[in-house]
């Protein structure tokens, strides 16, 4: 806060100095009304001088000064940019005026952020992001090279619940300077985007929908592949690429992908990880089960592929099982495979004792297996974690 103060001092000694220069009658007037917050008259007297001098470096900077106050900032930046044009006089002025008015409108973004996280009011809750939202575009306007106002936008609007908006502040920090939360969470909005296009395509039957849907996919897998090449062991990255090739109906090239990145490096549980969940997806069950094994030697905390691992023998039994009620056979391997998912159930739900769901399919698996007390069990947790 300091800083800001000395900022503010400066600038009104600096006017306070070019009073007494030689200056247009205009000039003159322009700066006693502004000394008497008149801001209209010395609007007037600017233009009248502008009108005169269309160069008038300082008559176009006073004029950025006066809009910057009154928090008109497109405008600002447009007669400051004027002034520079004509000389670089103002220079110092105007980079302090910028500096100001980005941190003026940061910080109060930030307050309002904050605010919004307070508050118990879902009506108040979305009046504070949007004025949060506000505030850092504000501050992106004057300081277009603030890496941190792109952020702090893209969870104000996520925060908001205007998720598509967050990506074109995303976007601009993949461009500027990408760390590796823009890229997984730039990819991540676009597959939300594209599962709600599929939504709507499943709905109304628009063939429209369905080509937007996997446009979005491939926006996706454009900026993920860029990630993974420069964050190549970020597991989120790689979780998200390899869900955006699934929605993209990509799996033959994932599954490649994913398979020549455990090649390249065997110990990385990450891609061990996600080249078992695209196998599970396609049903290749022992490739799938060999790669969720890997990873958890690796990573025996792994609580994503602890539940994967028992998502393969779950699927990979009631494959057997329905295929024999299919064909009309008797066929009760299907338990082994429901048998050697419980103990991963059970692990997951160690590292994850809330989490209803995997209680419920617990709780399906133990009837499945005739386990009729620990079934029972099992769905009276799923509902007391709902």
């Amino acid at each position: 806060m300091k800083r800001l103060v000395i900022i503010l001092s400066l600038l009104a000694m600096t006017f306070g100095f070019a009073a007494f220069q030689c200056a247009s009658t205009e000039i003159t007037s322009a700066r006693l009304y502004m000394q008497q917050n008149n801001n209209e008259k010395a609007k007037e007297a600017l233009m009248r001088e502008i009108e005169k001098n269309p160069k008038s470096d300082e008559g176009l900077f006073l004029l950025g000064f006066i809009y910057g106050e009154e928090g008109e900032f497109d405008k600002m930046i447009e007669y400051f940019d004027k002034s520079l044009a004509v000389s670089k006089k103002f220079q110092q002025e105007i980079n302090e005026n910028k500096n100001y008015h980005w941190a003026d409108n940061f910080n109060k973004g930030v307050g309002l952020f904050n605010r919004a996280a307070q508050v118990t009011s879902e009506d108040s809750t979305q009046m504070y992001f949007n004025r949060a939202i506000e505030r850092f575009e504000n501050a992106i306007l004057v300081q277009p090279d603030s890496l941190d106002t792109y952020k702090n936008l893209a969870f104000a609007y996520i925060n908001a619940g205007r998720i598509s908006e967050a990506a074109k502040p995303l976007k601009s920090l993949v461009d500027r300077q990408a760390n590796a939360e823009s890229y997984s969470m730039l990819g991540e909005i676009y597959i939300t985007e594209g599962q709600q296009l599929m939504s709507s395509y499943r709905t109304t039957d628009n063939v429209q929908d369905s080509i937007a849907a996997m446009e979005k996919f491939n926006e996706a897998i454009k900026v993920l592949q860029k990630g993974r090449v420069d964050f190549p062991g970020n597991e989120e990255i790689l979780l998200y690429l390899s869900n955006a090739y699934i929605n993209a109906n990509k799996l033959d090239v994932a599954m490649e992908s994913f398979k020549e990145g455990v090649k390249v490096d065997p110990d990385n549980q990450y891609y061990r990880y996600n080249y078992g969940v695209l196998l599970l997806e396609a049903g290749e069950f022992d490739i799938a089960e060999e790669q969720f094994l890997k990873a958890i030697e690796l990573d025996p905390l792994y609580s994503n592929a602890v539940y994967n691992l028992a998502a393969t023998y779950v699927k990979w039994g009631t494959e057997i099982r329905d295929k024999a009620v299919e064909e009309g056979t008797e066929d009760d391997s299907y338990k082994e495979k429901f048998e050697k998912s419980l103990p991963h159930l059970e692990r997951y739900l160690e590292l994850n004792p809330n989490d209803a769901q995997i209680w419920e399919l617990l709780g399906r698996v133990y009837a499945n297996l005739g386990m009729n007390e620990k079934s029972i069990e099992a769905f009276e947790k799923a509902d007391q974690n709902r």
